[in-house]
């Protein structure tokens, strides 16, 4: 063969090999491509929602004076999804509640920021007493009275819900893209005890509180029903973490009463998360807790308290440390809201409550005026909402108010073969929401708080049943 002819064969045969080589990295980016669903992002924000010195804590209805020294910040964090048929929310508020007419500004406002409907923005509050309770109707009630008493400042709320909506646009601006989830799960040892124990007699007894004396703490050997999973949800850009949502079924106070506004220990414990994970945007939500307490394993005092933060921190390490990835492939949103009888038990009619409304204390005003917004939305018809956010083998449910454990964890058997997280505290205005046993039982607990009749158990199993089915 002649030289030319030697070339032009060498010619030839680099031109296969680059075709080939071109070709193999083509289809390498087209699956890389296909491990990247388009138009998936993410955005996280995070702002001050504390209260100024002066303002009611809990609502005005117990014992807590009203905020005279900030302890910590407490803090609005979330995040916004961006993908499926319109973005979702998921913000967790370091407040006691939000209710009514106030649950639905939250949720309208951030979901005209995100470009979404209301029902698509899960907020939730985690629950510290030594902290704000919003209900603008109960407000407008008071106020009507003249008699005195103070809810909620409208004014620091709306501030609030603006500085929120303004943190949301501004994470909208730095959204990344999010090619998995992640799911991670711990047990949480030592923190969490039913209210609910079976006392020296045999007989079941409700008096466990978020706070227990020391012979209390001895003699009340079982810790009843928990869920002692805290779970981990997390979203990730291939290799890298974006943000972790951790919930855990408990009540989130150490010590209350005082005065003293704090984020107590779920709130030391994401901190110290963020700090250990700097990366990571972390954000910290309250299971199904009306009826779970720290109290069998907490006196109020400061060792107790550093260890529970401890417990905590331990349990959402140990969560992360065990994610388990997998590509995001698709975000289905589902809603089945459901309406609650009123309670209709002595002392709870509107007569009564009116009466009540005119007394001379006004934590007994406060609490009148709570249940009576109850009653005007539910004499309005409106419904409240059960979301359910659906990655496939993985949702995350929000369900309303101080919703026991028991359905927390009837959600998961709903599931069995996958990770369900359960997120308590949404629409916070029925109070107590509890199983038909503790009825049946008596439970002391629901004397007060709780502002519906049995028969809830049935309803909202139902909802959460049709939300939660794939």
């Amino acid at each position: 063969m002649r030289r030319g002819g030697i070339v032009l064969r060498l010619y030839e045969i680099a031109g296969v090999f680059v075709v080939a080589l071109l070709t193999w990295f083509g289809e390498r980016a087209i699956m890389a491509d296909d491990a990247r669903p388009a138009g998936f992002r993410l955005a996280t924000f995070s702002t001050d929602v504390t209260p100024p010195l002066g303002h009611s804590l809990l609502g005005g209805t117990t014992t807590p004076p009203p905020a005279h020294r900030i302890d910590d910040p407490l803090l609005a964090r979330g995040f916004v999804l961006i993908g499926g048929e319109k973005p979702v929310v998921v913000v967790s508020i370091d407040w006691c509640e939000i209710r009514n007419d106030a649950y639905d500004r939250w949720r309208e406002a951030l979901a005209e920021a995100a470009g979404t409907t209301r029902e698509r923005v899960l907020v939730t509050a985690i629950h510290q007493h030594d902290a704000p309770l919003a209900d603008l109707e109960a407000q407008r009630i008071l106020d009507a009275s003249k008699l005195g008493g103070s809810i909620v400042d409208p004014a620091y709320h709306e501030r609030s819900v603006q500085a929120t909506v303004a943190a949301l646009r501004e994470g909208l601006k730095s959204a990344r893209g999010v090619t998995h989830f992640g799911t991670g799960e711990a047990k949480a040892v030592r923190i969490a005890s039913n209210r609910r124990y079976i006392g020296q007699n045999g007989l079941p007894k409700f008096d466990r509180s978020s706070m227990s004396g020391a012979d209390a703490m001895k003699s009340q050997r079982d810790e009843g029903v928990v869920d002692p999973w805290l779970k981990t949800l997390s979203f990730w850009d291939g290799d890298t973490p974006l943000c972790a949502l951790h919930v855990y079924a408990v009540h989130p106070m150490s010590n209350w009463g005082s005065g003293r506004v704090t984020a107590d220990f779920p709130g030391a414990a994401r901190l110290r998360m963020q700090d250990a994970h700097p990366e990571v945007f972390q954000i910290y939500a309250s299971g199904c807790s009306g009826d779970t307490t720290a109290g069998k394993y907490n006196d109020g005092g400061q060792v107790a308290q550093r260890a529970l933060q401890d417990r905590l921190f331990d349990a959402m390490s140990a969560s992360w440390k065990s994610t388990k990835r997998q590509p995001l492939t698709r975000l289905d949103f589902r809603n089945s809201p459901f309406e609650l009888p009123l309670r209709t038990t002595a002392g709870y009619s509107e007569a009564d409550l009116k009466q009540q409304l005119e007394s001379d204390d006004s934590k007994k005003r406060c609490l009148a005026a709570l249940a009576l917004s109850w009653r005007n939305r539910h004499a309005a018809k409106q419904p409240i909402d059960l979301p359910v956010l659906d990655f496939g083998s993985a949702a995350v449910a929000l369900l309303p108010g101080e919703t026991y454990v028991a359905f927390q964890l009837a959600a998961q058997r709903m599931r069995p073969n996958d990770f369900v997280i359960v997120m308590g505290y949404g629409e916070s205005a029925p109070g107590f929401i509890p199983i038909e046993q503790a009825w049946k039982e008596n439970d002391s607990n629901l004397s007060s708080w709780c502002w519906v009749d049995p028969g809830c158990d049935p309803i909202m199993t139902a909802a959460l049943r049709k939300s939660l089915a794939p």
